[in-house]
């Protein structure tokens, strides 16, 4: 019974201690040494959340051992100077922040570490030269340390491709934490190259379980479409200017990088995390056609798709786009792989029967039109042609009792996120 009254009163102080608000936030467990961490980033590109990821992230920069702010916008026109935007706001508020803890790195020294990687996809072979991202990535990676670097992959992999082509040492220095999904179509070159030439590198994959994390805006209580004026509206030029992304309304979709880094073991994927429990998987899906496809073709979600076309022999400067491909409103480039193959690779996350066409100005170049059915599973059944995978690749749980939304893993980060955002909002006071 003594127990039993301590508990009830550690309960009510606590919920005391937040305010008039009656929340509980559930013990997390602090990750016991600080990470090293690099973030690659697509901010300013076609996406905001990336800046409202990038809010979080200042905000519990006294948490990690940050080593590289890297803008890879492999769509888009994000650059550099927009994550030295976002440095300056931080700047404004950091002596408030500076009065809760003393570990928060100086702009200064985040300006330094921030640098300009790759601008557009990479070409079929998944990597072309060296940009100051992905030669800072190597950098850090090769940093004596008794900790591996955690490369945070928040857009495409262009960059950390490039960097595993010019240095393969760093394979075995660096783990990579990848929101996939959309992502994937963006870099279905520099995926490709990846997952074929390091297969035995740490990675985690996360298609969809991400998002768990992201606001349902039409539920108009204080965690989501009310978030914003309950939390972070009159906090500091960081919330000042997250109103400008989305209204306010707060996606976050990159944020459960920075949760696995926070909370649990990150050494271990398959334990409960704030930012997501994975399973292990062995093979990646990639499914290649060599003729135009119908609509009883099937691939699987988040797939590498690769349509082949035999067209006229040409003489063009290898990895140079020649056809387009056209699916679900996008346009993709195709490219000439010699001997009159031409190839263009896609990888989606939307479901269902997608027509498409292939076209091109080259004299002769016969035109595809056809049709493909992606089906919600993930990895699924194997093929010859799939990427073999080693011992330390993760990727989204497909238990059916953890979907939501048809989405893969979504609860293994959703039931974490009123905890996650009360903890948030408690950092949003410190800047009133």
């Amino acid at each position: 019974m003594k127990k039993l009254i301590i508990l009830i009163f550690s309960v009510f102080f606590a919920v005391q201690a937040f305010g008039q608000k009656n929340y509980v936030q559930l013990a997390k467990s602090p990750v016991p040494i600080k990470p090293r961490i690099l973030i690659s980033t697509d901010i300013g590109g076609t996406d905001p959340d990336d800046n409202q990821s990038m809010a979080h992230f200042l905000m519990y920069s006294d948490l990690f051992e940050t080593e590289g702010l890297v803008s890879s916008p492999s769509y888009g026109s994000g650059s550099v100077s927009e994550i030295l935007r976002m440095i300056d706001l931080y700047e404004k508020d950091l002596p408030k922040l500076k009065k809760h803890s003393d570990s928060f790195p100086s702009p200064e020294y985040l300006r330094s570490i921030s640098k300009q990687g790759r601008l557009g996809a990479a070409p079929y072979r998944g990597y072309t030269t060296a940009t100051e991202g992905s030669d800072w990535i190597i950098k850090c990676a090769r940093k004596e340390s008794e900790q591996p670097l955690w490369v945070l992959v928040w857009g495409g992999l262009d960059d950390v491709a490039q960097a595993l082509h010019d240095a393969p040492d760093i394979q075995d220095k660096i783990r990579i934490y990848w929101i996939g999904g959309p992502n994937k179509k963006w870099s279905t070159n520099s995926y490709a190259y990846i997952v074929e030439n390091f297969p035995n590198l740490w990675f985690i994959e996360n298609n969809a379980s991400y998002r768990g994390f992201i606001a349902n805006y039409k539920q108009m209580d204080e965690f989501n479409g009310r978030y914003y004026d309950t939390f972070i509206s009159g906090r500091g030029n960081l919330g000042k200017d997250f109103k400008n992304y989305l209204d306010g309304n707060t996606k976050l979709g990159d944020t459960p990088s920075l949760l696995y880094m926070m909370d649990g073991d990150p050494n271990d994927p398959t334990k409960e995390s704030w930012g997501g429990a994975f399973v292990k998987f062995t093979h990646s899906p990639q499914v290649i056609f060599d003729r135009p496809t119908i609509a009883q073709d099937t691939v699987q979600i988040y797939s590498i798709m690769e349509f082949r076309v035999k067209g006229p022999e040409i003489d063009i400067p290898s990895d140079s786009i020649c056809m387009h491909m056209t699916i679900n409103k996008q346009t993709w480039g195709g490219f000439y792989l010699g001997d009159g193959i031409y190839a263009v690779r896609h990888a989606t996350y939307a479901l269902g029967t997608m027509p498409y066409t292939i076209v091109s100005d080259i004299p002769g170049f016969p035109e595809q039109n056809g049709e493909i059915t992606i089906e919600n599973v993930w990895p699924g059944k194997t093929r010859e042609t799939d990427y073999k995978l080693g011992n330390n690749w993760f990727t989204d749980k497909s238990d059916e009792d953890l979907f939501d939304k048809n989405l893969h893993g979504f609860k293994t980060v959703s039931k974490w996120r009123i905890d996650v955002m009360i903890d948030w909002a408690k950092r949003w006071d410190w800047i009133r």
